[in-house]
């Protein structure tokens, strides 16, 4: 089999296992370079499978350009253990204690994506000495809020989806909850995701950790939270709904909430969501950039790529022009200028000029 070749601008990942409390192995991967950044993502995971993934790929590649990424396979999942007696909510907090100590991590800033939301902030509420800032992205603090005939039946038709479809050749079954998680996708994008809900878990694993989790509730954790946190969105998210970003929001102290203009679960690269999410994040974790040495508005903070695309337009470049000359896509040279504004704490029509300003001053 190939190894896959890591994202374009990306140092390669470094898979790593460790032990969680039961035993239980789990698989983390390290790339990217800055102030570290732990996923504590969703239960769909692959860590070799996602490296290449065109759903998972831009997450890899543009947030290793400021952060150390660390993250795992959860059990059942992936990499790590397969054969896994316990889902609860404990063991996997467990999990990211053992990820986050064998990484060494004394300190550092958690992202918690979609299921793996609870974790993290239970993970905060616990050690709160070790988070130096937490994100909360299209999750929820209740996994099943109405209990109602209604919805039970629901939730029991995707759990018989899940026993009758995950194992079948033909994606069928699989593609409801593909087109749930991105109804905006390409082919290539959800035939990808399909293959992964295949190739991520075994069935059985599915059935129960999905049953575990309909029981979790954070919401009690949430006010006594004392780390900042920001919570990021899809106003139209077909998963989770807006309304439990919102409360997230509400509930923690100071929390602000960002709403991502977009159906998708999992933002797309292509899709004008994708640079705000990017910008909003690097902008929070800035202040552990200045931690680690960086002065704040420092071009130090910037990228390579994103000095290449500043330099060009300080050479009176626009941005059809950058693109062409550095071989990226229009949208892509924009991003990085959303983020070059954002890490300089530049905004409105002039942050353009005053980022030059900023690079010819040295």
């Amino acid at each position: 089999m190939t190894r896959p070749l890591p994202p374009v601008g990306v140092p390669p990942q470094d898979v790593r296992f460790c032990c969680s409390a039961d035993g239980t192995r789990v698989a983390y991967a390290v790339h990217g370079s800055g102030p570290p950044l732990v996923l504590a993502s969703c239960w769909l995971s692959h860590l070799e499978f996602d490296w290449q993934s065109p759903v998972w790929r831009h997450f890899l590649l543009d947030l290793g350009r400021f952060a150390t990424v660390v993250r795992y396979d959860e059990r059942g999942y992936g990499m790590s253990d397969r054969e896994v007696a316990d889902f609860e909510l404990d063991q996997r907090v467990a999990d990211l204690e053992a990820v986050a100590d064998a990484a060494g991590l004394e300190r550092f800033a958690l992202l918690g994506m979609s299921q793996g939301g609870p974790v993290a902030v239970t993970y905060a509420s616990r050690h709160p000495e070790r988070v130096t800032r937490l994100v909360l992205y299209g999750t929820h603090g209740v996994a099943q809020r109405r209990r109602d005939p209604e919805a039970l039946e629901l939730e029991q038709t995707f759990q018989q989806m899940i026993k009758v479809g995950f194992g079948r050749s033909d994606s069928t079954f699989r593609r409801v909850f593909t087109s749930l998680m991105i109804p905006e996708a390409t082919e290539e994008q959800a035939g990808w995701l399909d293959a992964l809900q295949a190739r991520a878990t075994s069935v059985d694993n599915a059935v129960r950790a999905r049953a575990t989790r309909r029981k979790i509730d954070v919401r009690d954790l949430l006010p006594g939270l004392s780390v900042p946190a920001l919570v990021l969105h899809a106003r139209g998210d077909r998963m989770i709904d807006f309304a439990e970003g919102r409360e997230l929001a509400a509930r923690i102290p100071d929390a602000r909430l960002v709403a991502l203009d977009s159906i998708n679960h999992i933002t797309l690269s292509d899709e004008p969501a994708w640079p705000v999410f990017v910008a909003e994040l690097s902008a929070f974790l800035a202040p552990d950039r200045v931690g680690a040495g960086t002065p704040a508005g420092s071009l130090r903070t910037l990228t390579d790529r994103e000095l290449d695309v500043l330099r060009l337009v300080g050479q009176g470049r626009d941005n059809t022009e950058v693109a062409r000359e550095l071989s990226l896509s229009v949208r892509t040279v924009e991003r990085h200028l959303t983020s070059v504004y954002t890490k300089l704490g530049l905004s409105g029509r002039a942050a353009r000029a005053a980022a030059v300003a900023r690079l010819l001053a040295g």
